[in-house]
């Protein structure tokens, strides 16, 4: 499973590497947020899986938008560690490897809605998209009552099982800034 996450943070720095200056202001797929914003939520949430993994306090929400890079490599590191995914979490009171599916999930969708709001490509392999599809068909409907994900967009047939993840989170596969 840390293949998976190490391969979701190399895929999303290089994103995050290609985002200029000018773009900080652009939409994202994630209403929320605007790329700065959205830059300074998923290198908070970094260092939260980080934190979590190691079965931490949780750091104090900032909007650090520049530390992704090596709040992920920390991130990556912590999940590396077999004892990572054993138990429950103390803070969330949640298996270790659901909480380990929430961060990956974070990665890679954040990571499209970057590189969507940017024009930049954002390739997920087979075995990521499933993982995090599966991940979104058995938590979506809490993370919607928690406000954390949009209202389920309909995707069409036959779709890539990460097209039904972004649907199941509220968002549009074919979006465009």
């Amino acid at each position: 499973m840390n293949e998976l996450l190490s391969h979701a943070v190399a895929r999303t720095a290089a994103v995050v590497r290609g985002i200029g200056e000018e773009q900080r202001g652009l939409p994202t797929p994630c209403a929320d947020f605007d790329v700065r914003a959205l830059l300074g939520h998923l290198s908070w949430a970094a260092a939260l899986f980080d934190a979590l993994a190691r079965k931490e306090q949780a750091p104090p929400q900032d909007d650090e938008h520049t530390a992704f890079e090596s709040r992920a490599v920390g991130m990556v590191a912590a999940w590396s560690r077999p004892e990572a995914f054993e138990g429950d979490s103390p803070t969330m009171g949640m298996p270790m490897a659901v909480v380990f599916q929430m961060g990956l999930s974070d990665i890679v969708i954040h990571g499209w809605d970057l590189a969507r709001a940017t024009g930049q490509d954002y390739e997920v392999d087979a075995e990521t998209g499933e993982t995090v599809a599966a991940f979104m068909r058995q938590m979506a409907p809490q993370g919607r009552q928690m406000g954390a994900f949009g209202e389920e967009l309909a995707v069409p047939e036959g779709v890539s099982p990460f097209d039904q993840a972004l649907g199941l989170s509220g968002r549009d596969p074919e979006w465009k800034p």
